[in-house]
């Protein structure tokens, strides 16, 4: 999907929860600047520049697309690297049974391991002031991650009607106690229909 239909696609969805009989606060987007360094994959020896990459070019269109709708609000956070390549899992499987042996691996079977920082965090303090602060009173997530756990108590404690949209991905079990509800908007096209909202 191009960037610009994916980039109005997920501003339709958000706009989808609001209706016609609600005010939209805002729409706050949480992700990371794509990595942008060089690093040798450890089997083939060979230069991956990651600001070349398709993931790269498609990160900052999205970011410089979103930027320019109204009512949405980007929160970056940055990502850690520590140079650790890592065996894919299914590949580790196949080492531990026999099946392959170290010499069998590609420059496909490995990938860097890098983490998100400050994300959690940033969506934890803003749904909590917004909640204090009483700028709103229903908030929708776009998530299925048990972290929020804490922070949708919180906003459900100060009477804000919290509503979980997963996307039609799995959703952690200890979600459906701290939230209001579930709903998916997914536009057709966008992804499968599943039975999960």
């Amino acid at each position: 999907m191009p960037v610009d239909a994916f980039a109005n696609t997920m501003y339709t969805m958000a706009h989808a929860h609001v209706g016609s009989s609600n005010y939209l606060y805002r729409i706050f987007y949480y992700d990371c600047y794509p990595l942008n360094k060089k690093f040798h994959n450890p089997i083939s020896k060979k230069v991956i520049d990651f600001a070349k990459s398709g993931e790269y070019a498609f990160r900052m269109g999205l970011f410089d697309n979103l930027k320019r709708k109204r009512k949405v609000a980007l929160r970056l956070g940055s990502l850690k690297d520590n140079g650790h390549w890592q065996i894919y899992p299914s590949k580790v499987k196949e080492l531990l049974n026999g099946s392959i042996i170290i010499g069998d691996l590609t420059e496909n079977d490995v990938f860097l391991n890098i983490r998100q920082k400050s994300i959690d965090m940033k969506i934890g303090v803003d749904i909590a002031s917004l909640s204090l602060k009483k700028l709103v009173d229903t908030i929708v997530l776009f998530s299925g991650d048990s972290d929020f756990v804490p922070a949708a108590k919180l906003a459900r404690r100060e009477g804000i009607d919290f509503i979980l949209d997963p996307m039609n991905a799995n959703v952690d079990p200890q979600l459906f106690e701290h939230i209001d509800g579930l709903k998916c908007v997914i536009p057709p096209g966008f992804s499968k229909k599943t039975d999960k909202c």
